[in-house]
């Protein structure tokens, strides 16, 4: 079993053929990090422009990468949302068109879902698990019982992570993308030069608030002043990851308790997401796993980061249920994963 997966919802162009063996075959990612680096953020119209002008080559790439035809597909899936709907719109009438010219199944993919099931590529990972989906629009911390069955145990109030990283980069001119900048920076630093609250911890509950964080970088680095040496932001960088991993931490120690009581089991925990690939939080995540007698699962760093491949093996996982989507879905800006079982999601074939 083969499955083209194509991944459009933000600003990365991807084409993927995964099999039902778990091999990836091919995993094509076409990045618009230039295009929008001069804007210090992904403008929705160039990144919908940019896969426009794309997509059909990365098709192809991928499919002569993994030395497949059409015909020896078994489905067609893309990212039907969330995400930028100009993206998602691209991606989705190109799965569409190969599907319906082919008379192939077309599986309109939650962009969620599929980060939630790469543990279940990579590591052939049993249900169920509690994952950590922490992205730049997502954080959320729930526990997945079956493909289609995701219980929320808790999100963020305000900010998402990701998010929280872009705009911590900014007020310290490090530059796009946040993430890797922020991270780059705080190798260098002292997480402790900096007292930055915690927001929640310890609080009762799973949910998470980092706008609170935020504000005390922007405060911070508006007491260094003009004067703020290379030093001062390496420290300053090195405190926010220190808290924002200590934030999660204890977020997850939380959701690990009760997933315990649920399931009579520790865990795994599995992290996933953009997110997943600093390797601070991963290492604290690690640390945390170990003292509650589990494991963390966290998928190689290429798999993180919106891809395709991820979008092909749930796309494996739903045919492999007996589903499909009507050529007439249409793509959400918006779609929890707690809404998976809501109408519109995939029939029965």
């Amino acid at each position: 079993m083969r499955v083209l997966g194509i991944e459009t919802s933000c600003d990365e162009t991807a084409a993927a053929v995964v099999d039902g063996e778990r091999h990836i075959r091919a995993n094509v990612v076409l990045s618009q990090l230039d295009d929008h680096r001069p804007y210090g953020g992904v403008v929705p119209e160039i990144a919908a422009r940019s896969h426009l002008d794309h997509l059909d080559a990365i098709v192809r790439r991928a499919l002569a990468e993994s030395d497949t035809r059409i015909g020896d597909l078994a489905g067609v899936a893309a990212t039907g949302g969330p995400g930028l709907i100009g993206g998602v719109f691209v991606g989705v009438m190109t799965a569409k068109a190969i599907a319906s010219a082919r008379g192939l199944p077309f599986l309109a993919i939650n962009h969620l879902e599929a980060h939630a099931l790469t543990a279940r590529l990579t590591d052939d990972l049993p249900f169920p698990y509690l994952l950590l989906l922490v992205s730049g629009g997502h954080c959320q911390l729930l526990r997945v019982g079956g493909v289609g069955d995701y219980t929320l145990y808790g999100g963020t109030q305000d900010d998402a992570v990701g998010e929280a990283f872009d705009k911590t980069a900014k007020l310290l001119g490090l530059g796009y993308p946040g993430g890797p900048a922020v991270e780059q920076a705080a190798r260098s630093g002292d997480p402790a030069r900096f007292d930055l609250p915690r927001p929640m911890r310890g609080r009762a509950g799973c949910d998470m608030s980092f706008s609170g964080l935020k504000t005390a970088v922007r405060q911070a680095r508006r007491r260094l002043g003009e004067s703020a040496t290379d030093r001062d932001i390496a420290d300053l960088a090195a405190a926010f990851q220190a808290a924002v991993a200590d934030i999660l931490a204890d977020r997850c120690a939380h959701a690990l308790d009760r997933f315990r009581a649920e399931t009579g089991a520790p865990g795994p925990l599995v992290v996933a997401g953009g997110v997943a690939a600093n390797a601070a939080i991963r290492e604290r995540l690690r640390s945390l796993a170990a003292e509650r007698g589990t494991t963390l699962v966290a998928p190689p760093l290429g798999l993180c980061t919106d891809n395709a491949a991820m979008i092909a093996w749930a796309g494996i996982e739903r045919l492999r249920l007996g589903q499909r989507d009507p050529l007439d879905f249409k793509p959400r800006p918006r779609w929890p994963l707690t809404e998976m079982t809501g109408a519109g999601r995939a029939r029965a074939i």
